[in-house]
């Protein structure tokens, strides 16, 4: 059983938002927002940003594709759709990364319980692959503030490049703060390295 989440559910049929508030419960879960609509789905989730929402796509004013795609701007929130069609072109449009299940209508309790389990599996993974990948950028644009402080330390003080970085990891530890903090200070002119150093 996977962990207690707050769930929004979207439907234009009563008896089908009843029934996600009678099951959601029973499979340990909190019913957090209840929609007819899109927009109401799109501004009940942005009020209470939600762990997962569960919603039609046929409905009024704003299918529930559409609703995902806006609600996932920002903070991705992970989606399961359920639609009473089959369609190929609802698969295609369905493929946004925060779309991480498809259900049939009529949904079964054990199809829900599967459902959400999978979602929300794919969605850590998917949360732990954009970490990851920010990490590695920001990881790449200090290395490139460091190396731009190396060059204008070699070129400033006629230094070659071990020793400029030397001076750099100098001063970090001399301020207590990190490489790429003091890098930025040379790069934006606002520390005199060799000066202080020399």
């Amino acid at each position: 059983m996977s962990p207690a989440l707050r769930i929004a559910v979207a439907d234009d049929e009563l008896d089908v938002r009843d029934y996600y508030q009678r099951i959601l419960p029973r499979l340990g879960h909190q019913v957090v927002a209840v929609a007819r609509t899109g927009r109401e789905l799109v501004a009940q989730c942005r009020a209470l940003r939600p762990d997962l929402v569960i919603t039609d796509i046929k409905m009024p004013d704003l299918d529930g594709i559409d609703a995902a795609e806006a609600i996932s701007q920002g903070e991705p929130i992970p989606v399961i759709l359920v639609s009473a069609y089959h369609r190929p072109q609802l698969f295609e449009r369905a493929r946004g990364d925060h779309i991480l299940a498809y259900l049939v209508k009529p949904t079964k309790q054990a199809d829900l319980e599967a459902a959400i389990a999978i979602a929300m599996q794919r969605f850590e993974q998917f949360r732990a692959l954009r970490k990851e990948a920010a990490d590695q950028r920001q990881a790449l644009e200090d290395r490139k503030v460091i190396e731009r402080a190396k060059g204008l330390l070699m070129k400033s003080a006629g230094l070659d490049e071990d020793d400029a970085f030397r001076q750099l990891r100098k001063l970090a530890r001399d301020r207590n703060q990190k490489l790429v903090e003091v890098a930025r200070g040379v790069v934006g002119g606002q520390e005199s390295v060799v000066g202080e150093n020399q």
